[in-house]
């Protein structure tokens, strides 16, 4: 596939890093981490939120897509790959941002887990409180 052209964008969310790249003039195959789709991510709700972004701008048959994925869990693991493919399709396609962006997956949701800091439970949770 190396020798075939194609747009190329990273998307994330919380830990999760997806290196994307869209071949063109492709057959609608997608590959995850050297899987199907259907294979890697457990859930339909998982493969249906990968492919929005194709499927909104209606270039689901147009592009095989390889996608590299690591870090996070498998949820944000979807959702990076939705907003790396959106991107991608911007960057062969500038005349698709509009609708991507309307749909909102050209949005980095920056939402990660607060750390815990020293003295207390979790991140925000303190011990209790004893009045003697």
């Amino acid at each position: 596939m190396s020798e075939k052209q194609y747009s190329y964008a990273v998307g994330k969310r919380k830990g999760a890093v997806a290196r994307v790249r869209l071949y063109h003039n492709g057959t609608g195959k997608i590959e995850v981490n050297e899987k199907t789709a259907k294979d890697y991510f457990s859930t339909s709700e998982m493969v249906g939120s990968l492919l929005s972004p194709l499927k909104i701008s209606e270039q689901d048959k147009n592009f095989d897509t390889v996608i590299v994925v690591s870090g996070g869990g498998l949820q944000s693991q979807a959702e990076a790959c939705r907003h790396g493919i959106a991107r991608a399709l911007i960057a062969q396609n500038a005349e698709l941002r509009p609708i991507l962006k309307a749909a909102g997956f050209l949005t980095r949701d920056a939402r990660v887990k607060e750390r815990k800091k020293p003295g207390l439970h979790g991140a925000r949770r303190a011990p209790q409180w004893s009045k003697r």
